[in-house]
């Protein structure tokens, strides 16, 4: 039988930085958490914990409502790096 890969133990970055709270102004950090398409990527990809997780994903619905980041990237138009909007 084929052995089983193994993968790396990823950490969560916001508890190694002991982070509070994720601010939903700080695109920076944000940016990390989100596809090429915009989506919320998932614990398993991030390595988030799912305290943090939880924070991410409220202060990004909170940054979309606010405009700061759109809610999805038009599959028709092809944007070379989606992130250079987000400073």
């Amino acid at each position: 039988m084929a052995e089983r890969r193994k993968y790396k133990k990823r950490y969560c970055k916001y508890c190694e930085a002991k982070i509070d709270y994720i601010d939903y102004k700080d695109l920076a950090s944000l940016k990390y958490s989100l596809s090429e398409r915009y989506k919320i990527m998932p614990r398993r990809l991030t390595g988030n914990c799912k305290r943090h997780q939880e924070m991410v994903a409220v202060a990004i619905k909170q940054s979309r409502a606010a405009a700061l980041i759109p809610y999805t990237v038009s599959r028709k138009a092809v944007v070379t790096n989606p992130f250079e909007n987000i400073k």
